[in-house]
């Protein structure tokens, strides 16, 4: 139906208002991308620079003018009943995904229990064992992932079982929190704030105040020329053996990730939102093959060279094609595999079919604004002591987003910004079609200018921008439920409704958007 599902729903917006007023949503993910993410797509700020079979907008589920009277068949009861049953564990604790698959299946078998310790370690409840998955806690990525905008979600990392082990090959949890910070403090490329951390054990002074003894930092000290950096235990030796890879700003191979996209539930007692039991995907992400700076920037130059063709061909963008199936998982052509699993007619979780796994495609290949391909543990909150608010090793059911601050980013055009303030005033709306008038009506004024007492009180608590009321929760959820009802993914699955004033049903080539000066 739509080859070019990579190309997501948000890249069709319209960026300029009935008013003529320019939002740019699009700087989010279009930008200059950090070594080693050699993209720089700024530029897409600035056109729609699609494919000519994407000029067509191929998400239909946009343009419909029934979603009120559809909406009216779905009862606030009903939906809230629906959100609050599991559809991953069973009455018996058991993963229910697990036990339908098909013996011979292939790809990931969802194999994480949502079962934490008080640390975000995930455990068998049958076995007493650790799964390996480690839920941590973020600032949300701008826009779409706001629950304002639809869904709950979470994020969980897991590391090889060598990175897992002692010297010895036995499992050691203080072992494993070295090294899992020590990939943060990669990825981030930078020192890190860390929970209590044995340099005793690893036999290795993280964080370089030249004695052994408890760090609550990791110090980055990794360059092209000249790495002071290992990893620790078992994963030390693979990587004195080159069997596995460190680097400033990669994952080492091996490295999983496991995205869950929910339901918004109601919490009576804090008058707010929390995760819901039901769950809309379950998304997985594996590092399968290491990639060098050089092959990452040959990759990149690459891409450019083909959307700057000569005269004598198209001057069409080529369609991306993405090696892979929706059994073992797409490739993103950079290390990763990626594959899901999305609610079938009766709300059961069936896998995702090639195309609404291309779908995920988009955000996770070529775009400026990711680190080796993902979002979130980049953006991971930082601090030593469990009852601090950043204390980032938590799964969202153990501590939500109330009371966490604003945080400043840098842009190079602009310094030091908060972020969720600089994203209101660049877009001027709380997603990138513009339809959450909630949003729009608590941060702005009637002539559009931003409400400062709001900014202020965001500036310490993030939760009044990205928390829904429960009106708008409820509705959002039966939206959502209309697409499954359907199995409409293919022709959009965001939960909004008509879009017909905020994003273009048709393009021409290399259209311009109307936004001037790109934001980086």
């Amino acid at each position: 139906y739509n080859k070019t599902a990579y190309i997501v729903p948000q890249c069709y917006t319209q960026t300029i208002d009935e008013n003529n007023q320019i939002h740019n949503p699009c700087y989010a993910c279009h930008t200059v991308g950090k070594e080693p993410n050699y993209v720089v797509d700024t530029d897409l700020q600035l056109n729609y620079d699609f494919p000519e079979i994407a000029l067509n907008n191929p998400f239909s589920n946009f343009f419909r003018k029934d979603i009120n009277e559809k909406l009216q068949s779905i009862s606030d009861e009903d939906i809230i009943n629906y959100v609050r049953q599991s559809n991953y564990i069973d009455k018996n604790g058991n993963i229910i995904l697990k036990q339908n698959l098909p013996k011979d299946w292939k790809g990931y078998i969802p194999d994480c229990y949502f079962n934490f310790d008080d640390e975000g370690f995930d455990i068998n409840p049958k076995t007493g064992e650790y799964t390996g998955w480690r839920a941590f806690r973020y600032y949300p990525f701008l826009g779409t992932f706001w629950p304002t905008n639809g869904s709950t979600d979470d994020v969980l990392i897991r590391l090889p079982e060598a990175f897992q082990k002692d010297e010895n090959g036995k499992f050691n949890k203080e072992i494993y929190k070295i090294n899992l910070a020590i990939v943060e403090a990669l990825i981030k490329q930078k020192d890190i704030i860390t929970e209590p951390l044995d340099e005793k054990l690893a036999g290795i002074d993280l964080d370089k105040d030249g004695k052994i003894s408890i760090a609550t930092s990791v110090k980055y000290t990794w360059d092209k020329d000249k790495n002071s950096m290992s990893y620790v235990g078992l994963a030390k030796k693979l990587l004195q053996e080159g069997k596995i890879h460190l680097a400033g700003g990669l994952y080492p191979e091996g490295t999983e990730f496991l995205h869950t996209v929910r339901y918004i539930d109601w919490d009576e007692n804090k008058n707010s939102i929390k995760l819901a039991p039901r769950m809309k995907e379950v998304r997985y992400m594996k590092k399968i093959y290491w990639m060098t700076y050089s092959d990452l920037k040959y990759i990149v130059d690459k891409e450019l060279d083909e959307r700057n063709p000569s005269k004598s061909v198209s001057s069409f963008p080529s369609v991306d094609v993405f090696g892979g199936n929706y059994e073992e998982g797409l490739d993103n052509g950079v290390g990763w595999i990626l594959s899901g699993y999305i609610e079938d007619k009766k709300g059961n979780l069936r896998p995702q079919t090639n195309e609404e796994t291309l779908y995920c495609m988009g955000c996770h290949s070529g775009i400026g604004a990711t680190t080796d391909s993902t979002f979130a543990f980049a953006r991971k909150f930082e601090a030593s002591d469990k009852e601090d608010i950043l204390y980032g090793w938590l799964h969202w059911s153990q501590r939500d987003l109330k009371g966490i601050p604003d945080h400043k980013v840098r842009y190079q055009k602009y310094g030091d910004v908060y972020e969720y303030e600089f994203y209101l005033r660049n877009n001027k709306s709380g997603n990138e079609f513009r339809t959450n008038d909630e949003v729009i009506n608590k941060f702005f004024n009637k002539d559009g200018s931003i409400k400062d007492d709001m900014v202020n009180k965001l500036h310490t608590d993030i939760s009044i921008l990205l928390y829904p009321s429960k009106e708008r929760a409820i509705m959002l959820n039966k939206l959502y439920k209309l697409i499954v009802n359907e199995q409409g993914f293919i022709k959009g699955r965001e939960a909004i409704g008509d879009l017909e004033r905020y994003v273009h049903k048709v393009l021409n080539p290399n259209q311009e958007t109307g936004i001037k000066e790109p934001v980086y």
